[in-house]
């Protein structure tokens, strides 16, 4: 029969999207933060609350550097991922991973997507670090599964 749709088809096409949304949960609903809001990646402003007071993060959400590059009258930002609690409580950039340079905040930003279960420990390291020791230009993320999120 031409042009029908066998009954036996639609349950296979049925099984294959319930497959796709039980095997991604999430994924669909993942949300995207503009770090600090309007004041945006900058210094003197407290991100520790903006990470209280937007949380909770779940995998697959993305979290978005957005920062003037450097110019006369703005300082550059970066933005480093710090490899653990140690080097992130002091600033301690010698093994930190630059993950946007002092131009990839412009426009719409620099992406993030926390796509593990782990802290990530993000800083400003311009300045040897200085925005990320006396500027409190650093937080922590520690995304939850996405199979957590309320629905």
């Amino acid at each position: 029969m031409e042009g029908r749709i066998s009954s036996a088809t639609l349950v296979v096409a049925a099984a294959a999207v319930l497959a796709v949304l039980v095997l991604v949960p999430g994924a669909a609903r993942a949300e995207r933060f503009v770090v600090g809001d309007a004041a945006r990646w900058t210094w003197g402003y407290n991100y520790t609350d903006w990470v209280i007071k937007k949380g909770p993060f779940f995998q697959n959400d993305s979290l978005v550097f957005m920062y003037d590059p450097p110019n006369a009258t703005t300082h550059a930002h970066s933005v480093y991922m710090m490899r653990n609690a140690a080097d992130y409580q002091s600033c301690n950039l010698k093994a930190a991973k630059l993950v946007a340079n002092v131009m990839q905040g412009a426009g719409s930003g620099y992406e993030f997507v926390l796509r593990k279960r782990k802290p990530h420990y993000f800083v400003c390291g311009e300045r040897g670090g200085i925005h990320c020791t006396m500027g409190q230009m650093k937080f922590i993320v520690k995304p939850k599964s996405s199979a957590c999120r309320d629905d």
